[in-house]
């Protein structure tokens, strides 16, 4: 009997410790878990755009949602990436650049208004769709306007497909440095993490947090913090919880979205227009130099005032130097 006592003793003593272990496994899971879900809960679909006219690209992958408005020549115009990125930082200087050409912004695949399906972004992917998009929807020659990243998706079409682009103009464009191509084991592993349902949520959660995102804009993007006001970081918030919108991010962040260009880069031919912000973090300014050494003809306009999207932050004077830029290298 006594050892019955002692066994049953050890026994429930197992149990409770064994429950224990469990609902702190839960609670590490579970207060994650439970937290992203009311994060999701509470996100706001992005509404309808008041600029442009909006309009859907049933693409193979998804539908892209752009922005089109003006008369003439046809203008598009590329998004950069980043937490809450899309076609919006495009609309101060679409608005300008519309009285002249005939203006496309359209949000990528995965990022604002657009369809964000379950499958691996890279950037193929990415290159894919600029070329059917500038086929299918635009249906003639011309200026193609890229920030950030996309940037490079935009030489790799131009370089590859001349009768598709005329004139290019890139906004702090990323690629040049000679990034790789593929990713390697790590960036794999951080992208696999980012992507488990709860750690990987949990993660990015933190990184598009209000918090967070206004940190990075006020450091990574403009100049003049004084510019992250309410609205501008609420629809930042908006766009980085859409329902979708963590699968791009991660590629992003993990660097499966990375497109290096520093050997098509001698085959450009159509004229180039580089735009950067004095004040830009990634990349900064210095970086104009390899552009200015590796292609033979390139024209830089460097914006004071501004930090990495002069587009947005300085709007009117950086379409003015656009529309110069394009008035002479067309004459």
């Amino acid at each position: 009997m006594v050892t019955e006592s002692s066994n049953g003793k050890g026994s429930s003593g197992r149990r409770r410790r064994l429950v224990k272990g469990l609902l702190f496994g839960g609670a590490a899971v579970g207060l994650p878990a439970l937290a992203n879900a009311l994060i999701a809960r509470r996100s706001e679909k992005l509404g309808y755009p008041a600029w442009g006219r909006q309009e859907r690209f049933a693409w193979q992958e998804g539908d892209i949602s752009f922005q089109r408005f003006g008369l003439g020549t046809p203008l598009v115009l590329l998004h950069s990436f980043g937490p809450g990125h899309d076609s919006e930082e495009w609309r101060p200087a679409s608005e300008v650049l519309a009285r002249s050409y005939r203006v496309y912004a359209p949000d990528l695949l995965g990022w604002g208004r657009s369809d964000k399906p379950a499958i691996t972004y890279d950037g193929e992917l990415y290159i894919q769709l600029l070329i059917d998009f500038l086929r299918d929807v635009v249906m003639e020659r011309c200026i193609l306007v890229a920030a950030g990243l996309p940037a490079a998706y935009a030489v790799q079409v131009a370089v590859d497909h001349p009768d598709l682009v005329s004139h290019l103009g890139l906004v702090g464009p990323v690629g040049i440095e000679g990034r790789r191509d593929e990713p390697d084991m790590r960036d794999a592993l951080i992208h696999r993490l980012l992507r488990f349902p709860v750690l990987g949520r949990s993660s990015l959660n933190l990184v598009t947090s209000r918090a967070a995102l206004g940190q990075y804009l006020r450091r990574e993007v403009f100049q003049a913090p004084e510019k992250v006001d309410a609205a501008r970081l609420d629809y930042y918030y908006r766009s980085s919880h859409q329902p979708g919108a963590h699968a791009p991010l991660a590629a992003f962040l993990s660097g499966y979205l990375n497109h290096s260009i520093a050997e098509a880069t001698s085959r450009l031919k159509a004229p180039l227009w580089l735009a950067w912000g004095r004040h830009a973090r990634t990349p900064p300014v210095e970086t104009a130099d390899l552009w200015l050494h590796q292609v033979p003809s390139v024209e830089l306009d460097v914006f004071e005032d501004s930090g990495s999207q002069p587009h947005l932050e300085v709007a009117p004077r950086f379409s003015q130097r656009l529309e110069s830029f394009l008035a002479r290298s067309s004459g």
